[in-house]
């Protein structure tokens, strides 16, 4: 099993006994989207701890309840230990690459087999705040169509709206790819632009309602991340 699939293996674990954040599962949930394999073990692990959601009284769980499961994992799946400082740091330095670079079902490894949904998209990139934490993910389709889908929660003041951006090339210069008045999943319809490519910049923004009045960014930037090429 590959290093990406045995890290898969333990968020599969963990997202069905709860153990991720709410950014965390929004992002597992994208990826389980893509990968059927993923989710028929989802299904199946679901299925295992069935019998023990019925048969267990509720009781307050201890404080270090998270971690203690989290080191038990790896004997009870087979999977590979997962170091601490990923455990700690999540979703920050690992989660939105492997996402990332997972969406498109590439050779995940659960049955060794690619899978390869449609359609595809060209590139996908997580954006992060300041701090690191995930929030929005956008697939780039090429052309004119995107799609935007936010993993946090985001209030947008009334007389603001967020608007979507990407760098094509330093001489095209910060490219909108559309405004939105909520932090909601969106399709977004632009002029045709040149095909996206890996490390392509993408941002969100707060700007004034209807979008920026410059036509460049002018807001507090929401999100921005590197685009992972799916082709």
């Amino acid at each position: 099993m590959t290093d990406r699939a045995q890290e898969i293996t333990a968020l599969a674990d963990e997202y069905v006994l709860g153990l991720l954040s709410e950014s965390e599962d929004v992002l597992f949930e994208a990826l389980l989207g893509h990968d059927p394999a993923l989710a028929n073990r989802v299904g199946a692990l679901r299925d295992t701890m069935l019998p023990l959601d019925l048969s267990a009284p509720q009781v307050p769980l201890a404080p270090d309840f998270a971690a203690r499961v989290r080191r038990a994992l790896p004997a009870a799946t087979g999977a590979a230990p997962r170091k601490a400082a990923n455990l700690t740091s999540a979703p920050k330095a690992w989660l939105p690459g492997l996402i990332a670079a997972s969406v498109v079902g590439a050779a995940i490894g659960f049955g060794g087999a690619a899978l390869r949904p449609a359609p595809l998209p060209t590139v996908v990139a997580v954006l992060v705040d300041d701090n690191g934490v995930p929030q929005a993910v956008i697939d780039d389709y090429g052309n004119d169509t995107a799609n935007v889908r936010f993993v946090a929660d985001i209030t947008v003041p009334p007389d603001r709206s967020l608007q979507v951006w990407t760098l094509p090339s330093a001489e095209m210069g910060p490219t909108s790819l559309g405004t939105l008045n909520a932090a909601s999943a969106a399709a977004l319809r632009f002029a045709d632009l040149p095909d996206p490519g890996a490390q392509q910049l993408y941002e969100v923004t707060l700007e004034p309602l209807g979008g920026s009045p410059t036509g460049r960014p002018t807001g507090p930037i929401i999100g921005k991340g590197f685009a992972a090429s799916q082709t």
